[in-house]
């Protein structure tokens, strides 16, 4: 797993880096969830509320919301779909995004309505790690301070 500014950023998915929010596709469905630096922004998180399974989202609209001590606020998909599963873990655990943003963390699960028409400007790989470290040093951003 790749850094950038303190921040584990893997390089096998797609990142919304402005937004904080990574997508991974496996066949036809795409896994959701917060980034490290999400995580590290937010504090603590307390509680993640999803949108239910059977929901229709458009790209750019909120699959959930995340709350800490410091924030509350959407989680955005950068693609849009019918969400197919919710982290359920998620609602007796909420910390799990602090822990493992990129693993047990995920938010929710969508079947893609237009993946390539959608993800066209989503970096993701080397790409992804430039325009992490560009967007982190504009906003003075590190995480693990």
């Amino acid at each position: 797993m790749a850094q950038v500014r303190g921040c584990n950023i893997p390089e096998d998915r797609y990142y919304w880096v402005e937004k904080h929010v990574w997508i991974i596709r496996d066949g036809d469905v795409a896994t959701v969830g917060i980034t490290d630096v999400a995580q590290n922004l937010a504090k603590k998180v307390v509680a993640v509320t999803p949108k239910k399974a059977g929901k229709a989202i458009k790209a750019g609209k909120s699959v959930a919301t995340v709350e800490s001590g410091k924030w509350v606020g959407p989680v955005l998909t950068p693609v849009g779909g019918e969400v197919v599963e919710v982290n359920a873990a998620l609602a007796g655990d909420p910390e799990l995004v602090n822990r493992d943003p990129y693993g047990e963390g995920w938010i929710v699960r969508l079947k893609p309505d237009d993946w390539d028409g959608d993800m066209a400007n989503m970096p993701e790989g080397a790409a992804a790690l430039t325009a992490y470290e560009s967007f982190l040093a504009a906003e003075g951003i590190e995480c693990g301070r």
